[in-house]
């Protein structure tokens, strides 16, 4: 059986006729770059997140650009932040000069340990950028405890969590800023690159405005240096066709964990979750942990032992699985400069080494979970 990490054919399938129609009516219109359906996306995305307002831009690596570039942060600034994400979240910071201070994570969540933001804390100290990894939520009341405590600004990376909630607030509309992503493998994603910055106020809103297209307004009149961040109106359309199905395809998404689980639980494996403070040698498979209120499986990961033989062996039965991410940014060569080594951050390095995205997309069928869990099953009683 062929169970493929994500299928974004099947889904595709399913909405053909109004992505199709979507894309006619832009090509009709000639009108390619920001415009009214950008606006008119942006003003959706605002509404789903909880937020006033929504800024369209190119990218959720763009998103977080331009929000570090409209608080002036650069050289001599400190960026407080997580090791174990995509390399966008470091990379952000650095391409405007300033200095990635890391913490580690949580082993509970992945997301960045709260209890250890205050420590890292120094006068040259301008943010924080939690991460809302694999879909479930930072906790952001200790975090903006922390960000109020020192006047920090907080921006969130919400890329992997449109939809993610806790206590009422939605990813991204928490903090100063939120950004997102639509690239092609997220819960909702467009047909290329995309993103959009969502926050509470409107006159930072107008300001990544004039920044995403070089910094100018009126056109041809720059009091600012920007960048071209612009969103395009075909990924724009396309994204409002999906929003429609976002909440249907994230409680499929909640029914396939949950799906998971329970044939885990049935496979006769040794199994926990990250919230028991167990470890790889003690339990064969540790399942994910769901300490929020709505927690959107942009992926299912779990952690084992012999990680990199397990996903061999599902490989060459059709299984497509992902290492999401097997060399944390402390240990990136770009970051040498920082001085980190092994050992600097034990969570998020024993995290690189032991977890296995599994295939959670909406379409994924009953028969194709069972194969997964089976063929994990089989791997472990024929290597024991």
């Amino acid at each position: 059986m062929n169970v493929p990490l994500l299928d974004l054919k099947a889904q595709y399938r399913s909405i053909k006729a109004d992505v199709d129609a979507a894309v006619a009516e832009v090509m009709e219109s000639q009108h390619f770059i920001l415009g009214p359906k950008v606006e008119q996306c942006e003003k959706a995305i605002a509404r789903y997140c909880g937020c006033s307002h929504a800024v369209g831009v190119s990218s959720g690596t763009d998103a977080l650009l331009a929000c570090l570039m409209a608080e002036n942060i650069g050289p001599g600034d400190e960026i407080i932040t997580t090791p174990y994400t995509f390399f966008a979240t470091a990379g952000a910071i650095a391409r405007v000069g300033a200095t990635p201070v890391f913490i580690d994570i949580d082993p509970t969540t992945y997301n960045l340990d709260p209890s250890r933001i205050q420590s890292k804390v120094t006068h040259r100290t301008r943010a924080i950028i939690p991460v809302h990894l694999y879909g479930q939520m930072a906790d952001m009341d200790a975090v903006m405890w922390v960000a109020d405590k020192y006047d920090l600004v907080v921006i969130e990376d919400a890329a992997q969590a449109i939809g993610a909630e806790h206590k009422g607030r939605r990813a991204g509309g928490v903090g100063r800023y939120g950004c997102l992503s639509f690239f092609p493998s997220k819960n909702l994603g467009a047909a290329g690159d995309g993103g959009m910055v969502v926050t509470n106020d409107g006159q930072r809103a107008e300001h990544l405005r004039r920044l995403r297209a070089h910094g100018s307004k009126p056109k041809y009149n720059h009091t600012i240096v920007g960048g071209n961040f612009r969103l395009d109106a075909l990924q724009a359309a396309i994204i409002l066709v999906k929003l429609s199905h976002l909440d249907a395809w994230t409680a499929a998404r909640q029914g396939n964990a949950k799906r998971y689980d329970a044939l885990f639980a049935e496979s006769g494996l040794r199994v926990a979750d990250t919230s028991m403070c167990v470890t790889t040698s003690s339990s064969q498979v540790i399942l994910p942990h769901v300490a929020t209120d709505r927690h959107i499986f942009n992926q299912y990961v779990i952690r084992v032992s012999r990680r990199d033989q397990l996903k061999a062996a599902l490989d060459a039965k059709g299984v497509g699985t992902e290492v999401y991410y097997p060399v944390p940014l402390h240990l990136q060569e770009c970051f040498s400069y920082l001085g980190c080594k092994g050992g600097a951050f034990p969570e998020s390095e024993t995290a690189a080494e032991e977890t296995l995205a599994l295939p959670i997309y909406p379409e994924v069928t009953r028969l194709q979970a069972h194969y997964v869990v089976d063929c994990i099953r089989d791997f472990f009683s024929t290597s024991a």
